[in-house]
């Protein structure tokens, strides 16, 4: 561990472990296997990269993505470490360099992804050569209810078998109980030592806000809050990203689409933009951003409801690596849910696996509907303790108020009993309101008892009931009966007037106040700041890699607080090690003397 200290130190450029990693990484060394949990930005790829510099051997990373392949490996080398990747990029004479400086012992690490791992080819090549650990990263795929599920994932089980006194370590972000319990099964990491790190991202501030008019409040939001910040749009569908990203341009930003129907050229370049230029917004489907390694995107949102809240702790994850204040801002609406509901079912995925999603996506709406803070119940669905009050989601920062709605949760179940539960919210609205429709007429609910007794609400007050009651559990948009809404058996106390029920009050406007903190201190010298983000960005254009390869904007701004005049000083900066001190440290050095 005194020799991982020294590498942390003089090559990563940081003072001292986080926790657990120290314990992790003792652990890999020591040749046992470990499950790592912890959260986006904690540090996990330190724990298997330190071990595998350590241990004889090259270290296999197992990675899912090409371009997170290749972010690293570029990051790495810029540290001085010996790692390379093999995958579909390379020609046959870069494969066969590759293999070879692998078979003379001459790489620390090498990316492969688990398709090209399990040929055989790739795993003879591996039982020839000494190999110090295997990595498995984003564990998450393993598991059939994980999110980008792979099957190549499940064969990583046949690693231990082949070679049984290799160590495992498998790493992931986002897990819970049932989905850890499906990486150990199906890795075989029964014996595994199991860190599981807290999933708190305190720099990030959650705001969930129903849809209106989704891109003009999309549009307010990036206007305000984030004019010229690198970020990205999740959308449900290709062309709604194609779309999106169209409009977004026309508005004056750098946006760009990425999905899986788009050619791998278009998507390379697209994501190549995304990591180097600075200011891209990339609007995606989920297929975007796994693993992505941009220490800066300064927002998340989603114009459709996630499927899951691990998909949505997943994707939202993706901003604020640095550490910095980032943005995680949705727009969602009860037809997300009857979407989301139509895919599942043309899914080909087993009842059983249907019905657990089914339960994942009520959970994902209840999220959205509750008046108290965000990150307490995100943090509680992963079985982790927390203050009530986070001080900054949206619920914190502007309080909901609330109304006792048990007399309008009778009305609105009843309306849907009484109409055979085959309607839509719209439908049920328009009887409530006594609205004689065609459509009404045309099934007699003109005639119904109930039929004109919800006058005291208003349309958009019925349809906050509604959906309040599906995000709670007492009835469900059914995807069979084309969103029509059909009862549960919770809503029966309800029904019966046995139980009350607070309903929150949705906005009447959305608050003109700018909740978000930004990135930057206050007291910055902005202009220090950008003639030294200019230097790193020549340096980056000048090799073809992303700025933050270079040096990270916490380790800039740590540059504009200390402003250090000599390379002693500079090496007591965060994130700079021997090889970026001697690579890059005169010339910020000479931006800082100048300004």
């Amino acid at each position: 561990m005194t020799r991982a200290l020294n590498i942390l130190q003089e090559t990563f450029g940081y003072p001292a472990f986080r926790e657990p990693q120290a314990a992790v990484i003792d652990a890999v060394i020591n040749g046992d296997d470990a499950l790592l949990l912890m959260s986006t930005g904690g540090g996990k790829s330190l724990c298997y990269q330190i071990p595998a510099m350590i241990r004889p051997g090259c270290g296999i990373v197992i990675s899912p993505l090409i371009a997170l392949m290749q972010d690293q490996v570029a990051a790495l080398r810029q540290l001085g470490i010996r790692a390379s990747f093999l995958n579909s990029t390379l020609t046959a004479e870069e494969v066969y360099t590759i293999e070879s400086s692998l078979r003379h012992g001459e790489l620390d690490l090498l990316y492969i992804a688990p398709e090209r791992l399990n040929q055989n080819r790739t795993l003879d090549l591996l039982q020839t050569v000494s190999i110090s650990l295997f990595a498995i990263d984003e564990a998450h795929c393993v598991s059939q209810w994980g999110h980008d599920f792979r099957a190549d994932y499940l064969a990583l089980n046949q690693l231990h078998q082949i070679f049984p006194s290799v160590p495992r370590i498998a790493l992931t972000a986002t897990a819970d109980a049932r989905t850890r319990s499906e990486i150990i099964d199906n890795l075989g990491l029964n014996n595994a030592h199991q860190f599981v790190v807290g999933f708190d991202r305190p720099n990030i501030q959650y705001r969930i806000s129903l849809k209106t008019n989704p891109r003009n409040q999309l549009l307010e939001f990036l206007k305000t809050e984030h004019p010229s910040d690198a970020g990205i749009v999740y959308c449900l569908s290709r062309k709604k990203t194609e779309d999106t990203a169209e409009w977004l341009s026309k508005q004056g930003f750098k946006a760009l689409a990425y999905h899986a129907g788009l050619t791998p050229e278009i998507r390379a370049e697209h994501q190549r933009r995304f990591l180097t230029e600075e200011s891209v917004i990339i609007v995606a489907t989920i297929a975007f951003g796994m693993g992505i390694d941009k220490p800066d995107v300064r927002f998340v949102a989603h114009l459709d409801l996630p499927k899951t809240i691990e998909a949505y702790y997943q994707e939202t994850g993706r901003a604020g690596r640095d550490g910095l204040a980032a943005n995680a801002w949705m727009v969602y609406g009860l037809q997300d849910v009857t979407k989301l509901r139509q895919m599942l079912g043309q899914s080909q995925g087993t009842e059983q696996y249907k019905r657990v999603e089914q339960i994942k996506l009520n959970a994902m709406l209840g999220f959205c509907e509750i008046s108290t803070c965000r990150r307490h119940a995100l943090l509680a669905y992963f079985d982790e303790a927390s203050r009530e009050q986070c001080g900054n989601c949206d619920t914190c920062l502007v309080p909901v108020e609330t109304w006792d709605g048990s007399d309008a949760a009778q009305k609105a179940l009843s309306v849907i009993y009484r109409t055979d539960q085959r309607f839509g919210v719209g439908h049920l609205v328009d009887v409530l309101l006594g609205q004689e429709t065609d459509k009404i007429i045309q099934f007699n609910h003109h005639q119904l008892p109930l039929f004109g007794i919800g006058t005291e609400l208003t349309a958009k007050e019925w349809q906050s009931v509604f959906r309040q009651l599906v995000a709670g559990g007492h009835a469900i948009a059914d995807a069979d009966r084309f969103g029509g809404l059909v009862l549960t058996e919770k809503c029966r106390p309800l029904l019966r007037g046995e139980q009350s029920i607070q309903f929150r009050k949705d906005p009447v406007q959305k608050t003109a106040k700018k909740l978000t903190k930004t990135p930057l201190p206050e007291d910055i010298d902005i202009a220090l700041w950008e003639a030294l983000r200019a230097h790193r960005r020549d340096l980056a254009e000048e090799q073809g890699v992303p700025p933050y390869v270079i040096f990270h904007d916490s380790t800039l701004q740590a540059m504009t607080e200390l402003m250090p005049t000599t390379l002693e000083a500079f090496a007591d900066l965060p994130g700079v090690g021997i090889r970026k001190l001697d690579k890059y440290g005169q010339g910020f050095i000479s931006v800082i003397k100048q300004h």
